[in-house]
């Protein structure tokens, strides 16, 4: 068994909208494809031209899709009533920049896509990140930390158009 140590780099944008306008924002930058027939295109596709085309349809202007919205704020609501903050985790990402990073660092598979995470605290909305970057650093591939750079620039415009 081998165990390896990653620090991560965690970024937190605060915004002073409400919740709700800040999770309409994001869920509006990304394509919302219906996740059964998205997973019958790429399986049915014969090409990978094909695929990329199945892909592709699926993404929003920003270049990514929303794969899974999990509201962990209904969770806490239902221990604590209605005064619990509101929490929603994202789960977005593109998987043609997926498949860039996997080709050079497999283990990049086990963080795409990758989470937003959306919450109500006293100082305001945090939308917070956790660096593709530095969960690929390790393994000191110059390939795959280019593309996680350049997703993390990605992630980081979505969440700053979102809180705007």
């Amino acid at each position: 068994m081998a165990i390896s140590k990653i620090e991560l780099e965690r970024v937190s944008i605060i915004s002073s909208k409400p919740f709700e306008k800040v999770v309409e924002a994001l869920k509006a930058a990304v394509g919302r494809p219906d996740m059964n027939d998205f997973a019958m295109a790429t399986k049915s596709a014969r090409t990978f031209a094909d695929l990329e085309a199945a892909i592709r349809e699926g993404l929003g202007r920003t270049g990514f899709m929303l794969f899974m919205e999990l509201d962990h704020g209904v969770i806490l609501r239902k221990e604590s009533g209605k005064a619990a903050p509101k929490m929603v985790r994202f789960i977005v990402g593109n998987p043609l920049i997926m498949k860039e990073m996997v080709k050079h660092v497999p283990d990049a598979g086990s963080y795409a896509p990758v989470t937003v995470l959306v919450d109500e605290r006293a100082d305001g909305v945090h939308l917070s990140y956790d660096r593709m970057a530095s969960y690929l650093a390790p393994y000191q591939n110059s390939e795959a930390l280019a593309v996680a750079r350049e997703l993390d620039s990605k992630i980081e415009s979505l969440l700053r158009e979102s809180a705007a």
